[in-house]
Formats: structure tokens, sequence, C-alpha cells
């Protein structure tokens, strides 16, 4: 080889060398630019510990729960109000100071409105614009034409077709369960169960979930919450750039599933419309707020879709058929596990169905008030949001301090931190549901307990939930001992795939019929 062809050859690879330094170093630079976002604001952090992935890496890489990983992360600022951190690129003050937290949800509401979540457009996802991701003036108008549906008058109407649901429930269960008792995973069949209340009360849709196995929409519910890389690949990518999600069009769901809601709840609202059908429920203030605001666009400075109402509906019976069924599920376990506090809430049941000659009406809900301190217990200790997200809508300087909350900023409250914190909730992870007395609820300040979120965004079907699940155990719990089984996980693991509280292996329990055990 000639000198001069060396020479070449030499340049050509130091050429090579230095162009991939460049682009290591221009990659580093992007995974890194943000990282000193709350040093410059004098903001106390974690420090991110590796490049993109900031403070998130055991939950990027599946090893580490969402429920522990922001545990870690609040632990690290005890004694502070506030602290920042970051999901992947993306810097997050983290609320831990419940006054602040209560300012933030209640009292300062009009400077975080928003949820600040990615929104997918509706070429990507059909249902993404539902109540729960809509901001702004949108979101408020929205939740001004459906929050009428759930008044207590409403409510009262709903009751007995919640109750119709709950029997058929317990037929299942007693068909399932042999005379001296038997195991099953309730999880399963709670979530049967409240599949058809929400298709129900909601939809006026039979959907007869609770006997047909093969039913399309528990199979396609049940799709939308398993735990997958796909739902965490897409969070991610948001949190490097809200760019890469929409290039690599990651849906919130499986495309079929997408597409099986999308034309049922499509074609509920067609037929009802068409044959002049009426009902005093969820779908009938869809069909009138498509009417008034996508055909006669009675709000002209706000735009609104045909796919936002199908969003809406989408979002209700996900909402209520999960959420719910899980809480439920959480509650007998504890209960399984703890034979006193069951036998004093089924004393309970007893007593005030005497009291109200065996009818359970409005008035003997009402009346059960150490099962509302039992459910309270369980959304303290398993709560369906483990985070609260908020981003600020304009500039916000907090309170008694110089710091300035700005325009845009994401804001997460550990809701299940906070309900883990022996500050507020001594031995936290001990089931005591005499946490929730009275007297006990006046000495904790407000901003430790928001199981539904809290203040003008508190989820819209809470007393909903309240009543369904009311309504289930105490046919169940009149009916059953509830005990833990071979299968049962003691204690309790969730999947760390999984964005949400979900149990790993399910929740297995044993039903011994009453009768049997005198």
């Amino acid at each position: 080889m000639s000198a001069s062809q060396l020479l070449v050859d030499l340049a050509a690879g130091w050429w090579t060398v230095a162009v991939l330094a460049l682009l290591a170093a221009t990659v580093y630079h992007f995974c890194t630019s943000t990282f000193g976002y709350w040093r410059d604001r004098g903001v106390p952090y974690v420090r991110p510990t590796v490049p993109l992935f900031g403070n998130i890496g055991g939950l990027a890489l599946g090893v580490e729960h969402q429920a522990r990983m922001f545990g870690r992360i609040y632990d690290g600022f005890r004694g502070q109000r506030y602290g920042g951190f970051f999901q992947m690129r993306t810097p997050h003050l983290m609320v831990c100071d419940p006054a602040l937290v209560n300012r933030v949800l209640i009292g300062d509401f009009a400077h975080f409105t928003d949820h600040g979540m990615y929104t997918a457009g509706p070429d990507e996802n059909p249902l993404a614009n539902g109540l729960f991701n809509m901001n702004g003036a949108q979101w408020k108008i929205m939740r001004q034409k459906l929050s009428p549906v759930f008044t207590a008058g409403k409510l009262r109407h709903m009751r007995g077709q919640v109750t119709e649901c709950s029997e058929q429930l317990m037929r299942n269960v007693a068909a399932d369960v042999p005379t001296g008792g038997g195991q099953m995973e309730i999880r399963d069949v709670l979530g049967k169960y409240s599949t058809d209340v929400i298709g129900t009360c909601a939809f006026g849709l039979h959907l007869n979930a609770i006997n047909d196995e093969r039913s399309s929409f528990r199979k396609h519910g049940k799709a939308v919450f398993a735990p997958s890389f796909r739902v965490l690949l897409k969070e991610l990518a948001w949190m490097v750039t809200p760019a890469l999600r929409r290039a690599l069009r990651i849906g919130d769901m499986p495309p079929d599933a997408a597409q099986f809601f999308t034309a049922a709840f499509t074609d509920t609202m067609k037929y009802r419309e068409e044959h002049g059908i009426v009902r005093d429920d969820f779908m009938q203030s869809l069909i009138q707020a498509r009417t008034d605001l996508v055909v006669n666009k009675t709000e002209p400075s706000v735009e609104f879709l045909e796919t936002d109402i199908v969003a809406n509906a989408f979002i209700l019976f996900a909402a209520g058929f999960e959420t719910v069924s899980t809480a439920m599920s959480f509650c007998l376990y504890e209960l399984a596990l703890k034979k006193p506090i069951q036998d004093k809430v089924r004393e309970e049941m007893n007593t005030t169905k005497k009291k109200h000659n065996a009818e359970i009406d409005n008035d003997f809900l009402k009346d059960l008030h150490y099962l509302e301190m039992v459910l309270a217990e369980t959304l303290r200790k398993y709560p369906p949001l483990l985070t609260l997200f908020r981003e600020a809508t304009q500039d916000y300087q907090v309170p008694d301090d110089t710091f300035v909350i700005e325009k845009g900023t994401k804001v997460l409250i550990p809701a299940y931190a906070i309900h883990h914190d022996y500050r507020y909730y001594p031995d936290p992870e001990t089931f005591d549901p005499e946490r929730f007395s009275p007297e006990e609820k006046a000495k904790r300040p407000n901003g430790t307990y928001m199981p539904f979120g809290d203040g003008p965004r508190l989820c819209i079907g809470k007393r909903f939930a309240e009543m369904e699940m009311k309504l289930a155990l105490t046919e169940l719990l009149t009916t059953y001992e509830v005990e833990p089984c071979e299968k049962t996980d003691i204690p309790m693991r969730f999947s760390k795939r999984s964005l949400i509280i979900t149990p790993e292996n399910g929740i297995w329990l044993k039903f011994k019929p009453i009768h049997t055990s005198k």
C-alpha cells in the first residue's frame, strides 16, 4: 500500500470516527438536554440516573412497579413540599405537601384544569378524547352535559337495574360453589358483573356478560386493561417526546378493541335515534350532547367531533367495569384475611336488613356506615389511580414560596404514596377501616385521600360506583363467608407490566355458604 493510500484510509477512518462521535454526542445531548431543568430553578430534585430514561429506568425495563417507584421518589422528598424528577426526558414536579395538593386539586384549580396527558388524534385512536383526556373549555362543557346523569334522583332510578345484575351474579356464584364451599378467581367473576351493570344502567344494553363466557364486551374490555409491552412503550414514547409517539403510531388499545367499541356505541346511538327510543341514562345524555354540540353547534367557540361523543361512551364503560370490579375484589381479599372485620361488616348488613324489612333501597345503603369505612380503607390501600396528573395552564406562584410553577409544567400527585405515608396512616400496610371513622378522619389534613381524584375533576361516576359496590358486597357477604385458599397470594403481588394496580396472579378466594358454617 502506498503512503498516499495509507493517508487516505487513515483520513477516512478518522472521518468515520468523528461522524460517529458527533452522532453520539448529539444523541447524548438530546437524551440529557432537559436534565438541568430543576437545578436551574433551585428546586430539590432526584438526579437522573440513566440518559433518556431519567428516574424511571426500573419502570421502563419492567423490573419495578409504578407504585414502588413513585413511593421511593416520594420518600426521598420527605420534609419537602415538592420536588422535581424526570419521566424519561420530561421534567415532572411531584407535589408532596397535603396543603399544596389541596390547592392544586381544589383551591387553585383554575391554574391546573388539565390532566396534561397525551391525546391521540381521531385517526390514531377514535376513542382517545374522552372526558379524562379533554382539556379546557371542551372538558368543562362536556362535564356539564354529562354530570346530571349521576344526580341522586338518577341513581335511585338505576338502583333496581343494578339489583337485577347482582341477583344474577348470586345465581352464578351459587352454581359455581359446591354445597360445602369452593374457590374462584373473584376478579373475573366481578368483572362480568360490573360489565353487565355499566352496560345496563349507562347504555341500556343487556350484555349478559355474567352468563356468556364469549361476551365481546367482556373480551375486548379485558384486552384494553391487560398488561402489555405496547402499553408501556406508548407511555415511554410520549415522555421522550410526543412527536415520537405520533411517529410510532402506538395505539392506546388493541386495534380490534377500538374498532369493536367504536362500532358498538355508534350503532347503539344510531338505533335509538332511528327508532325514537328515549331512556333516562348516560347514553341518552350522550345523544343529546351530540345533537347540541356536533349537529347544532350550540358552543361555536369549541369544536366537538362525532368521535368525542363515542370516546365518552367508551371511557365511562371502561372505568365503570375495571375500577369497580378490581376495588370489590381487593375488598373481599382483605376481608378474607381479616375475619373479625368481615364478621363486623356482615353483622351491620344483617342488622340493617332487619331495620329496613329486608328491602335494599337507598335508605338501606345509606345506613351501611361500617361498609363505607371498609370500602374507604380498600381504596386507600389499593387506589384506582396511583398518581394524579395535572398540567399548569398558567404560571402559578406557590404560596409562601419564591418558586413559580411555569405554564406547561407537568405536575404529579403521588396518591398511592400519600395513602401509604405513616404520618397520615400509621402502620399503612395494615387493613384498618377504623381509620375512616368520623373521629379519625377529622384528625387528618385535606389532601391525603384521593382514590377518585378530588375537586372539579373528581371522577364523575364516583357515587354510582359506590352504590354498585355496596349492592354486590351486601349480597355476597350475607350469603357467603370468604376465606383465603391455596391459590391466594399472601402478600398480594402486583404485575410490574401494568400501569395500574393489577394482581399478578388474580385474586383467588374460597366461598362458604353461610348456612353450612353454623
